[in-house]
């Protein structure tokens, strides 16, 4: 395919290099866009920042155009500079000759402006995709214009690029051409929203915010196994573990962490790299449970965890070299816990990688992505602190302790393991684990007549694990997959228990195919990216999309899902169409297919939320 504008089919990295020329804004001086709101507004006003006179940018580098071809679409795409916007009205498509029909844009929805040239219009600002469709013979040119203005009051003459069409867009059949459908927008999506303020906040407040992003992410799910892990991090030193022990050994896990963090989202950002999704590989994830079996097996007394003599004797001026204890060892279980135990993606780690990667700046993205890891640390720095303050010093209660942290690991692995085994056998295996802990608290053991008020709590305890552990059983022999709901396999499959049923989409051309499929008969798309190793993922499948109220509201929308799983190079085309760095993520598309980035979702969402935030599909 002939270009004379920049080509989105390049590298994933090389699309990404091309946002370098966005550095000529800086970080302190650049204006806020107008209308924004929330955390980083109440941090701005603390700058006080003078502000610097501004310095205006070249047209091509306040608005990056970009194209694609889509069997009869060409795709306009441009990534406009923070502090700068399009005119929605000003955007046209012609054909520059004979031999080429155009139809309307698919204009997406804007924003309203109050603009010093044109009274209200509607303005994109942020990234804009636009679908043109196409009927004709290859080569052929296509003529698109468009008009923008800076915030700071300069406003650009029309441009107008030429786009070489080729076979792809020209050899199958056209998509109908459908005027341009006036959408309802509810303004950009938070990923946007925080990537403006990366590239336009003071460095400082940034860090601050992200910081604060990250105590908000330590209360998700994919942090909760980083808590066990590090208290039997603690645990594992024994008698001897102090509180000042305890909190250098947390600090040492949780900087290791937040450095994961960051080092894993520069990569994304910059080459397009996703280390955390390399690192869920069967494979990896299977000696990483394993390495938790062997932590377990270390705590129930069956053996001691020793490095050899000559680098114990090295590292003896650190620590102790034990059941995980010395500093090294800790500094590395925090970067793999942060690789692989929680690699979903939220909002603020999506911003900041759409940063890295449009600005080619590693440093204040980076920076953000440690400060967020700190952030999502910090609570586990108060779980280190009670852990040795308030563990027993010696004795019975301490191996008591140990062995209670012994079944937590295994549950730790099994948990690892529910990513890449089926539903009943991780069922299969929690059930196991629970029969287990019962019998060794005393299910089974006769209590004396003398025996106190502890004991017997501790008895009917292990009665209860025991009981529900035979359930899980029962409910895995029956194809059960829940642990919450061990026996729902067995009530008939109700509506509400049905998962939806989604349209599995491999490759481009079939999510393009899917998407004219469903514009052909008027009906939205919602496009489920998934794998199998998402934790947040599994949490959307179980929860949300298994509730009646969100099947109903769906049931008039074509439902597509991109499995990532693999990591493919067929799954990063697709991930890089739409500038995701891995799932979860949602996005929607209208019945004029063109995308609605204020629906954009990444993260979980519970179904009352999922609900409120769908709102605005119904009016497509």
């Amino acid at each position: 395919m002939d270009f004379r504008v920049r080509h989105r089919g390049l590298t994933h990295t090389a699309r990404h290099l091309a946002g370098l020329v966005l550095l000529a804004l800086g970080l302190g001086g650049a204006p806020l866009p107008a209308g924004a709101g929330g955390l980083f507004d109440a941090l701005d006003a603390l700058g006080g920042q003078p502000q610097k006179p501004p310095e205006f940018l070249p047209p091509d580098e306040a608005f990056i155009f970009s194209t694609d071809e889509a069997p009869g679409e060409a795709r306009l795409n441009w990534v406009i500079a923070p502090g700068y916007y399009l005119y929605r009205d000003k955007m046209t498509a012609v054909a520059a000759g004979e031999g080429l029909d155009v139809g309307a844009p698919r204009l997406p929805g804007g924003k309203i402006k109050a603009d010093p040239y044109f009274g209200d219009v509607e303005i994109y600002t942020g990234v804009v995709d636009v679908g043109v469709p196409v009927a004709g013979n290859a080569p052929a040119e296509l003529i698109v214009g468009y008009q923008g203005c800076a915030e700071d009051g300069i406003c650009y003459p029309p441009i107008k690029k030429t786009m070489v069409l080729g076979p792809t867009a020209l050899s199958g059949a056209a998509a109908p051409a459908m005027p341009a459908v006036p959408l309802r927008s509810t303004g950009a999506a938070p990923v946007d929203a925080i990537t403006e303020r990366l590239a336009s906040g003071a460095p400082w407040l940034t860090l601050l915010a992200f910081f604060g992003f990250g105590l908000a992410l330590s209360l998700t799910p994919c942090v909760y196994p980083m808590v066990p892990i590090l208290s039997g991090i603690i645990v594992g030193q024994g008698a001897s573990v102090t509180l000042r022990k305890s909190l250098v050994l947390s600090g040492v896990y949780v900087v290791a962490m937040a450095l994961a963090y960051a080092l894993a989202g520069v990569a994304a950002g910059l080459f397009g790299v996703n280390l955390q999704a390399a690192f869920q590989h069967p494979a990896v994830i299977a000696a990483f449970s394993a390495v938790f079996v062997l932590l377990a097996l270390a705590m129930f007394g069956l053996f001691q965890l020793r490095l050899p003599v000559g680098l114990q004797n090295r590292l003896e001026g650190l620590s102790r070299a034990r059941q995980g204890g010395s500093l090294t060892g800790v500094a590395l279980m925090g970067l793999l816990s942060a690789i692989i135990v929680g690699p979903c993606v939220a909002p603020p780690l999506a911003g900041a990688l759409a940063y890295i990667g449009a600005r080619g700046n590693p440093v204040l993205g980076g920076g953000a992505l440690f400060a967020m890891g700190l952030g999502m640390g910090t609570p586990l720095l108060l779980v280190g602190a009670s852990a040795g303050s308030l563990l027993p010093r010696a004795g019975a209660w301490m191996q008591r302790v140990q062995r209670v942290f012994g079944v937590v690991f295994l549950g730790v692995a099994i948990w690892f393991l529910e990513r890449i085994v089926p539903g009943a056998l991780a069922l299969a295996l929690w059930g196991l684990l629970l029969i287990g802990a019962a019998i060794y608290a005393g299910a089974l053991d006769r209590l004396p007549a003398e025996a106190g008020g502890g004991r017997r709590l501790g008895k009917a305890a292990g009665i209860a694990m025991l009981v529900y552990g035979a359930t899980a059983l029962v409910g895995a022999a029956g194809g059960g997959e829940d642990l919450f709901r061990p026996l729902a396999h067995y009530q008939g499959g109700k509506p509400e228990e049905t998962a939806l049923d989604f349209t599995r989409a491999r490759t481009l051309a079939e999510l393009d195919a899917e998407l004219i499929r469903a514009s052909s008969a008027g009906r939205s798309v919602m496009v489920d990216f998934y794998a199998d190793w998402c934790v947040e993922c599994k949490h959307l499948e179980k929860r949300t999309f298994r509730d009646a109220r969100v099947r109903a509201a769906l049931s008039d929308v074509t439902l597509v899902q991109i499995d990532v799983t693999a990591n493919s190079s067929a799954d990063q085309e697709i991930l890089d169409r739409y500038g995701l760095y891995g799932p979860p993520a949602i996005v929607f598309h209208g019945p004029d297919r063109a995308e609605r980035r204020d629906l954009r979702i990444i993260g979980f969402k519970s179904p009352a939320d999922f609900l409120t935030h769908i709102e605005p599909l119904a009016a497509l």
